[in-house]
């Protein structure tokens, strides 16, 4: 597939930065919002820092918060969209935080499955999880695509995309809890990604910057 060693490259995910819904526990999924002044600021902070890594290729979710904080973290890459990395369809719970569903039958019922329940008119888990990781193959296609042009590069491959595209992810993947795998926004995880022959692996799961190792 990639002409790199064992077709391996290292990938970064990264969660987008904070919106106004996020500082106020709201389900935010399939609505489009923007970044809140606070979020644009933590990331130019942590970007000065030198919290996040260089990267040679960039993915992101088509949802207006990622490709803002992509904007802001990596100005100059040429950002490749991948449809399936959208965030979860929260059904009837999108926009509302605990406060407002603390009464919702349905909303207990979804706590008390540990969030394996569907959503109430909206995606399962189950559904979700597929959802991304057709974009992850969709994104090593992508790959496959840019080398054949010749734009070869050796620094790690980032995404911009959400909480839970990379729980859905590195849970399928690296084992352990889908909720094992949440991220602040701003923060992610650097791994080793290997697709090869239909395979996918990953491995090498650290957090990002400043945060440690796990």
């Amino acid at each position: 597939m990639w002409n790199w060693t064992e077709n391996q490259v290292d990938l970064v995910m990264i969660r987008h930065g904070a919106t106004r819904a996020n500082k106020e526990y709201r389900y935010l999924g399939k609505t489009e919002a923007a970044l809140s002044k606070e979020g644009e600021n933590q990331l130019v902070k942590r970007k000065r820092e030198g919290y996040y890594k260089d990267i040679g290729y960039l993915f992101s979710s088509p949802m207006k918060r990622c490709r803002q904080t992509a904007e802001i973290l990596y100005p100059d890459a040429e950002l490749v969209v991948i449809p399936e990395w959208e965030e979860m369809d929260f059904g009837i719970f999108e926009g509302k935080n605990y406060k407002d569903l603390k009464e919702n039958i349905q909303y207990q019922q979804w706590i008390d499955s540990n969030g394996t329940l569907p959503f109430p008119e909206g995606e399962s888990r189950v559904e979700f999880i597929l959802r991304c990781d057709r974009g992850l193959q969709r994104m090593g296609m992508e790959l496959d695509k840019l080398l054949s042009e010749g734009k070869q590069e050796q620094k790690p491959v980032g995404m911009i995309v959400h909480g839970g595209t990379i729980m859905a992810l590195l849970s399928k993947y690296c084992g352990k809890d889908y909720f094992d795998y949440q991220t602040a926004n701003g923060a992610g995880y650097h791994c080793r990604l290997q697709m090869n022959y239909g395979k996918t692996v990953i491995s090498n799961v650290k957090t990002l910057g400043c945060l440690g190792g796990r």
